[in-house]
């Protein structure tokens, strides 16, 4: 897309697409806690995820990880690896595709800045990973921070030098 392109065109634009969008997030610990925004823009507004977003032309799964934490939160972190593709496919009343994602979630540790909202990330905090079924979240994100822990090393995920 073009950079000129307005905000809200870009987002109509991923509606009824003729293709996947390709998205990448990272689920970032800090004294074992993970990084959790509330999303200000559909789909799943409002609720908890991990930061992400679009993949730029050029761009690697992993920069674009990064770029976004910055983006959304203004954090810096260290990915530790993959944990998995996840997909948001959305269908409108007649069953066609409103919305597809693939996103690629990665697992990294806090490096430095302090996470706050913006207008793509709402209410922004370290969760333990045992309180996220009492969030309200995307689907799924309980069992990716889950894996992205244990990639981590567990319990201790992410725990300041």
């Amino acid at each position: 897309m073009a950079a000129s392109t307005s905000e809200p065109a870009e987002a109509e634009s991923r509606l009824y697409p003729s293709r996947p969008f390709l998205a990448a997030s990272v689920a970032v610990f800090r004294d074992g806690k993970v990084l959790l925004a509330t999303r200000t823009k559909p789909p799943s507004a409002a609720l908890f995820s991990l930061p992400g977003g679009l993949v730029e032309p050029g761009e690697t799964l992993e920069e674009a990880a990064l770029r976004e934490l910055s983006e959304e939160v203004g954090c810096v972190a260290e990915i530790a690896g993959f944990v998995r593709h996840s997909e948001v496919i959305e269908r409108d009343g007649a069953g066609r595709v409103l919305r597809h994602f693939v996103i690629a979630t990665f697992a990294a540790r806090w490096v430095s800045g302090e996470p706050a909202p913006g207008p793509e990330a709402g209410a922004v905090l370290f969760a333990d990973p045992a309180d996220i079924g009492a969030l309200p979240t995307t689907r799924g994100l309980g069992d990716v921070v889950d894996l992205a822990r244990r990639a981590l090393g567990g319990a201790d995920a992410g725990a300041s030098p």
